[in-house]
């Protein structure tokens, strides 16, 4: 009989926050994995845990997630824990999680802290609907895409960044969002937290002008405008592309020159397509 996995959530900074159940799991499990064992051995050790501790984190979790699979299978219980929050919500436990459940083993998720509900709760914007997006990419490019991807996205949206990237990730959600409500939440639970609820513009400057350090939640109010009508462009050929143009009172020479700029094609390719037209 395989044994369970429990996915522990731990405090996103104060320890205090950490529950009764959570205590009592990781005190009767056979292991313990950890995201850094350097970072959890002072949590357990704060509250006198002394089971075995081993490390799965995002560049060894091919190799660990399939030695902790086997433990699993041999009947061992095994608790996960993150550096804060649950386990899965942007770190590799959510590969484990995959792993255990394509080899029928037990899951067992225990309630308690997540930063991105503590932010949201209390940011002041929409909580009936909101869509969580983590960590934007580190390529400007790509995060840049992203933004625009969801320019018109109507629920409250909730972001994880870092501070090297704050400043930069608010530039580019000014220039894609326009000047929007948010809430910046630095060091939730800790010491020196901070909730500012501004628009981003004003939130910018604030930042502008003081040594950022500490990790964020940003919580991004959703679209309020009219949203502008979806094209099915991209699954037309460039003749059908050209038609649909003209049939919209395009001519046919500046139809080619769309087609060609936004498949970025040579003019003599398209061209070819339409002679007949």
């Amino acid at each position: 009989m395989s044994g369970k996995l429990y996915i522990c959530p731990t405090p996103i900074g104060n320890l205090e926050d950490i529950t009764y159940r959570t205590l009592k799991v990781l005190n009767e499990v056979d292991l313990i994995a950890a995201e850094d064992t350097r970072h959890s051995i002072k949590l357990l050790n704060h509250f006198e845990i002394s089971k075995p501790l081993t490390s799965y984190f995002e560049h060894n979790k091919d190799t660990k997630g399939d030695y902790l699979i086997s433990k699993l299978l041999d009947g061992e219980n095994i608790a996960l824990i993150s550096d804060a929050g649950m386990p899965g919500i942007s770190d590799p436990g959510e590969d484990l999680i995959k792993q255990a459940i394509e080899n029928n083993i037990e899951i067992d998720v225990l309630p308690g802290a997540t930063a991105f509900t503590v932010a949201l709760v209390g940011s002041g914007l929409d909580t009936h609907k909101f869509v969580f997006e983590g960590f934007l990419d580190r390529d400007k490019k790509i995060r840049r895409k992203r933004l625009e991807e969801i320019q018109e996205e109507d629920r409250t949206m909730i972001f994880y960044e870092s501070p090297h990237r704050l400043k930069d990730t608010l530039k580019d959600m000014l220039k894609y969002f326009g000047n929007r409500k948010i809430a910046v939440n630095r060091e939730l639970t800790k010491k020196y937290q901070e909730v500012i609820r501004e628009d981003i513009e004003t939130v910018l400057k604030i930042y502008e002008e003081k040594e950022v350090k500490g990790e964020f939640v940003l919580i991004v109010d959703g679209f309020k405008g009219e949203k502008q009508a979806k094209n099915n462009y991209d699954e037309l050929s460039e003749r059908e592309y050209v038609i649909e143009l003209i049939n919209n009172g395009i001519s046919k020479k500046d139809a080619i020159k769309t087609v060609c700029k936004d498949r970025k094609l040579k003019k003599d390719v398209v061209y070819k397509q339409v002679l007949d037209l």
